[in-house]
């Protein structure tokens, strides 16, 4: 048996998107939820997978010191990391990807959760879900799957195919 529990994390960034179409090519921001799914297979001796205070601590903090109130910026993205470096103070989180609420959620389940979860001492937790609200009407969801591989793989074909 698996038991999953779920903490949201409100923050407000910029962003833009490197190569968009529409006016998301141009620097914006949104006010993103994002709901963090850690699972167990057991519970502790007061009935808890984890305690939600852990989750949200190690989540929320992540996201406070990285991304709240920052530019969420492609690493690849010279013409927009020129510009929000020129003003003082800055907060720059450089993406290894275009920072769509799906790279996002891609970032968080396959690079920072795997790592936050493994400093919870004492409980056996895995990520398994992360859902990135952008608006209150369109988010994304990323699960862990065997699909992932090759999900990656496509994701470096069009981002090379981008910057040639």
């Amino acid at each position: 048996m698996s038991i999953t529990v779920m903490r949201k994390v409100q923050f407000c960034a910029g962003h833009r998107l490197l190569g968009h179409e529409g006016k998301c090519a141009n620097l914006h921001g949104h006010n993103y939820l994002i709901e963090f799914h850690v699972t167990g297979n057991e519970i502790d001796e007061l009935g808890r997978v984890v305690d939600f205070s852990v989750i949200n601590k190690l989540f929320k903090g992540w996201i406070d010191d990285n991304w709240d109130h920052g530019f969420i910026v492609w690493d690849k993205d010279e013409n927009a990391l020129n510009a929000l470096e020129q003003v003082e103070p800055n907060k720059i989180y450089r993406l290894p990807y275009n920072p769509t609420a799906e790279n996002m959620a891609r970032y968080l389940l396959t690079r920072i959760g795997p790592t936050l979860i493994d400093s919870i001492k004492g409980y056996d937790l895995r990520m398994n879900k992360i859902v990135v609200w952008e608006t209150e009407n369109a988010f994304a969801e990323v699960t862990v799957d065997a699909s992932r591989n090759q999900a990656d793989a496509r994701l470096q074909q069009v981002q090379k195919a981008m910057l040639n």
